[in-house]
């Protein structure tokens, strides 16, 4: 990635100058509501809350907010809640779509919605980006929120939307380690057929404008030491910028590992509809979530049509 550190996307976004509008689904949850005001404040997004009307204004007032200074809207329910919001952001008045007190499954119901959601099917898949002390740049982590167990075919969805991504954010040809447990092919261990299938099919051009290799563990996929000992070639081991988990249990756990035990710095979002979706946990910190707004932010900025 061109980027070294997270706070960089400060720079794409102060560049060019472009608030963007962002809509925040069920505005009543503390510290996503925090995260907006604080990009509000910092000058990234125009905030829109929607929200049931109690609820919303009690959040607001624990956090000393005066709801008055941006745009709310008030909705008796969740359903209309949900509604309201991503109908802004699929009309275009909204650049950026966030979830707030609601479960994931409700927000992406409704944005697959084929009456007021995508009119058009599409394959979403998440992306985290990682700031961890110990590792030489920025790591990104690939699928741990939506795909439970990814088919082959999902998985090159899932590439295809990292490697999209990245490229909005400057990265050419993102070196992808598509992870198993061990770095031979097994048979008996699915994750390891598909790693090496998806390698076959980038070095014939099926998947393009990356590097695949795999399957690696994850020490050969981040360590230089790990890559020699073991006698791999190429340039994806031991320098990976993109993590292929097998599945959301392995990515999840790997996800909380780097956050809980390496003090890694976080953000993240799911990809895959015109609009970036900041999709963060109930756990995550109101760090993680103004971090997932900046980077938003800066996908969605002018910088990205030249």
């Amino acid at each position: 990635m061109e980027l070294k550190k997270i706070k960089d996307l400060h720079k794409i976004v102060n560049q060019y100058n472009q608030k963007k509008r962002l809509v925040l689904c069920s505005a009543a949850d503390e510290h996503a509501l925090e995260a907006v005001i604080h990009a509000f404040h910092e000058g990234i997004v125009e905030p829109v809350l929607v929200g049931v009307k109690p609820e919303l204004k009690k959040t607001a007032e624990r956090l000393n907010f005066d709801l008055k200074q941006v745009e709310v809207h008030y909705e008796r329910d969740m359903h209309a809640v949900i509604k309201k919001s991503i109908t802004m952001v699929i009309s275009g008045n909204a650049d950026i779509l966030m979830k707030g007190r609601l479960s994931t499954a409700d927000l992406l119901s409704g944005v697959l919605n084929k009456d007021w959601g995508l009119k058009t099917k599409r394959f979403l898949s998440h992306l985290a980006i990682f700031e961890v002390p110990k590792y030489h740049k920025l790591i990104a982590m690939t699928d741990v929120a939506m795909n439970i167990l990814p088919t082959l075919n999902h998985k090159i969805g899932i590439i295809n939307n990292a490697v999209q991504f990245l490229k909005k954010l400057g990265s050419k040809n993102p070196k992808i380690a598509a992870l198993a447990a061990v770095e031979m092919v097994n048979e008996k261990m699915p994750a390891t057929t598909d790693a090496a299938l998806l390698a076959i099919m980038q070095r014939r051009g099926q998947i393009k404008d990356c590097l695949i290799d795999g399957p690696l563990a994850f020490d050969n996929a981040v360590s230089f030491e790990s890559k020699k000992s073991k006698g791999l070639g190429g340039s994806v081991a031991g320098n990976a910028d993109v993590l292929l988990v097998p599945n959301i249990e392995a990515g999840n756990m790997l996800y909380k590992s780097f956050v809980f035990f390496a003090n890694a710095k976080v953000c993240g979002l799911v990809l895959g509809a015109p609009f970036p979706i900041v999709l963060t946990s109930r756990a995550d910190s109101e760090e993680t979530k103004f971090n997932s707004i900046l980077l938003a932010a800066a996908s969605t900025s002018k910088f990205n049509e030249k």
